[in-house]
């Protein structure tokens, strides 16, 4: 998300270049790669994240034609980056790589215990066949400081980024790699997500310079589920700079969709909207939101107002909302009121989006979260999320346990991570509820289980 309007603005403004690999949602590239993902250790996802930031860095900084007049009078330390990037046995292609081939060259070199390593791109170019390590050795100090469990690329790390820094520095610029979308990289609580990501954690107290910065967006719940059973020696120097956990409120969420909607200029001018008090007051904005939206989706008394029905509506089992989700909640709404108003063309309304229309935008929300989220992203889950099928809304914490089986514990918590489970209390008992979110899509009937 960030990476689609900041580059230019950060370069603009504060002499930042951002790079970064994944930006598209449910990258295609990184799942070419699963199997051979399964079958690195934790110690190998380091060097996997070594190999795969330089290269960005290289890839999308150094080599890059769009700044080549400010890296203009930095040719000497331009050679010397290249020299350390050759000395950790990566090879300097005489073109630009794609994301694709990083992977696929990244991936080969973790064989560096073998002499010589094969590389075939995507691309029908042919293979080349190289020598690992080929540049300056390791001094034996460090030779003799790893155990065949250790990864490599740390020794080498610490010359590239100080070549880098070097080159940020003559150019007074700052390098920003980006790392995103991790939760859609690497099958959801899975062994080989949890051995990626602390791999990746370990990888960041490498880059210590304040020219050099990776930018690790990370879900707080993953954070939870890679260091829980194991610990995590590195933890304090891998979040030293961790940022406050971004969560949509509902006046933000409010303050996103007033702004969509007045954006238009006809709206605008219809409604005679202030741009001044829509940018800056939430009341204002409140009440422009209620000439578009009925006030209350079902009749009072007892009723929540729609803003907060449809922000209550959309959370999912972490209690979090996605501006994504709302959006299209509302769109699917605006589908339903459009098709309503050409059915019935003399008839009028109060407002423009109704509560049926909204009702319909969250069944079809619903759906769409389970064939595009849980199904897509979660298959080897499926056969555990699938159990919630058909059945109530809530369960007690014994009908539960019977429900999961015998690894019930275990199969709860991936729920409750996925977000597709909830805990709650009855009666000050601890029970378990499908968010209002998945109910439609997993076809549940309101009701309680209790044995």
């Amino acid at each position: 998300m960030f990476v689609d309007f900041l580059p230019q603005m950060m370069l603009t403004n504060k002499k930042i270049i951002i790079a970064h690999g994944v930006q598209q949602r449910q990258d295609t590239v990184f799942l070419a790669y699963k199997t051979q993902f399964d079958k690195l250790s934790e110690s190998d996802f380091v060097d996997f994240w070594c190999i795969y930031v330089v290269s960005l860095a290289y890839e999308q900084f150094v080599r890059n034609d769009r700044f080549k007049k400010l890296l203009a009078n930095c040719n000497a330390e331009i050679d010397a980056f290249r020299k350390a990037y050759r000395d950790a046995g990566i090879p300097d292609f005489d073109h630009p790589k794609t994301l694709h081939q990083i992977l696929a060259w990244t991936l080969a070199v973790l064989a560096r215990l073998k002499p010589r390593v094969t590389w075939k791109p995507p691309a029908d170019v042919g293979q080349f066949e190289l020598s690992l390590m080929g540049g300056a050795p390791l001094r034996q100090s460090a030779l003799t400081a790893l155990t065949n469990d250790d990864p490599r690329m740390p020794t080498y790390i610490d010359n590239i980024a100080l070549r880098l820094e070097e080159l940020l520095l003559k150019s007074d610029l700052y390098l920003w790699l980006m790392v995103d979308r991790l939760d859609e990289l690497f099958a959801r609580r899975s062994d080989t997500e949890t051995r990626a990501l602390r791999g990746l954690l370990r990888t960041l107290s490498l880059f210590r310079s304040d020219r050099i910065r990776v930018k690790v967006f990370l879900r707080d719940d993953i954070l939870d589920q890679i260091v829980a059973g194991q610990g995590f020696t590195a933890l304090t120097h891998a979040t030293a700079r961790r940022s406050d956990t971004l969560r949509w409120s509902e006046e933000q969420i409010l303050t996103m969709t007033v702004r969509r909607i007045f954006a238009h200029p006809a709206f605008a001018t219809r409604f005679e909207i202030d741009s001044t008090l829509l940018r800056s007051s939430i009341e204002y904005q409140r009440q422009q939101f209620y000439k578009i939206f009925v006030a209350t989706i079902y009749r009072p008394p007892n009723q929540s107002a729609t803003l907060r029905w449809i922000y209550n509506h959309t959370k999912d089992g972490k209690a979090v909302v996605t501006p994504r989700d709302v959006i299209s909640l509302l769109t699917r709404a605006i589908q339903w009121q459009r098709d309503a108003f050409r059915r019935n063309r003399p008839g009028t309304t109060e407002k423009l989006i109704t509560a049926p229309a909204i009702i319909y935008g969250l069944e079809e929300l619903s759906k769409e979260k389970r064939t595009t989220y849980l199904e897509a992203e979660f298959p080897h889950k499926w056969e555990m999320i699938k159990k919630l099928l058909g059945g109530g809304t809530e369960y007690s914490e014994p009908a539960i346990n019977r429900l999961l089986g015998k690894k019930h514990q275990a199969a709860a918590e991936d729920l409750i991570s996925v977000g597709v489970l909830e805990r709650g209390t009855k009666r000050g008992k601890p029970t378990f509820r499908v968010p209002f979110l998945y109910r439609r899509g997993l076809e549940c009937t309101q009701r309680f289980v209790a044995d």
